[in-house]
């Protein structure tokens, strides 16, 4: 994507800084999973001077927490120029973002497009449409995006993913997919429904906003060339990156401007 942005690091409220974004911790509760979960909220500066703000649910990677995406500024930064919440859930250690067979303790698929997303639209100042949402996330969270956006386009407008799992079957024994799917071997179906790449018959042409961005290095690289081959035979509009990075917070940091941006687009022409 040739453009350039101009993005400063931003810091917590409370710190001398020109940014003035409010990051904030707090506890959303999960019916579904009779628990509270932790849940990082970002809002930009100014916040409150207009009626309804976007919002971008930011998905972390396996064995990250809701504290990841959050740590060194960058979206705290993009908060403030854009003027868009971000909410950033805890997706548990290695939940894969959904409603498990095997696990009934891990339904993050309804806590994350239902219970979050409620709580959200009740407690901030939200375009509550998905005209005004956008899912994102990185390696299990870049899975969890595309695989939410997907089976909930009544929820998000908008998606995107970078180094994510968009195809988890040639990887049946690494990161605890199993534990939440039951083996390969066991429950093959279970990986056939519920892998993204097995999803792109539920998307039509401009039903959503998508953007995928996967490093030449990173060990995703093959499933999302292939995950973009597809939507190209399906004729799903969607922009597709690739550029030299492995599958580590540099690429990361730098990728989720252009995705921040994108997703800026798609608002303002909403």
């Amino acid at each position: 994507m040739k453009r350039i942005l101009s993005l400063a690091a931003g810091l917590l409220i409370f710190c001398t800084t020109s940014h003035a974004f409010r990051q904030e911790a707090v506890n959303v509760r999960s019916e579904k999973m009779d628990k509270d979960v932790p849940v990082t909220v970002i809002t930009p500066d100014g916040y409150g001077e207009k009626e309804a703000y976007p919002v971008v649910y930011l998905l972390h990677g396996y064995s990250d927490n809701y504290t990841s995406w959050s740590k060194d500024g960058v979206v705290g930064g993009l908060s403030d120029q854009y003027g868009i919440i971000f909410v950033m859930p805890d997706g548990g250690y290695d939940s894969w973002y959904f409603d498990s067979v095997i696990t009934p303790e891990y339904q993050y698929e309804t806590f994350v497009s239902s219970e979050l997303v409620s709580y959200v639209d009740s407690h901030y100042k939200t375009i509550a449409d998905r005209k005004g949402r956008a899912i994102a996330g990185l390696s299990m969270g870049g899975h969890g995006a595309l695989y939410l956006g997907i089976r909930h386009q009544d929820v998000y407008g908008s998606m995107g993913s970078l180094s994510g799992g968009v195809d988890i079957r040639p990887f049946p024994t690494r990161w605890n997919i199993a534990t939440r799917l039951g083996s390969m071997e066991e429950y093959p179906q279970n990986w056939e429904d519920n892998t993204v790449i097995n999803l792109t018959h539920l998307l039509e042409p401009g039903s959503m906003n998508i953007i995928i961005d996967c490093g030449t290095e990173d060990f995703f690289f093959a499933v999302n060339c292939s995950l973009h081959e597809k939507l190209l035979e399906a004729k799903i509009p969607h922009e597709f990156y690739t550029r030299p990075g492995h599958h580590n917070w540099k690429y990361w940091l730098n990728a989720i401007k252009y995705q921040v941006l994108y997703f800026n687009d798609c608002f303002s022409r909403e």
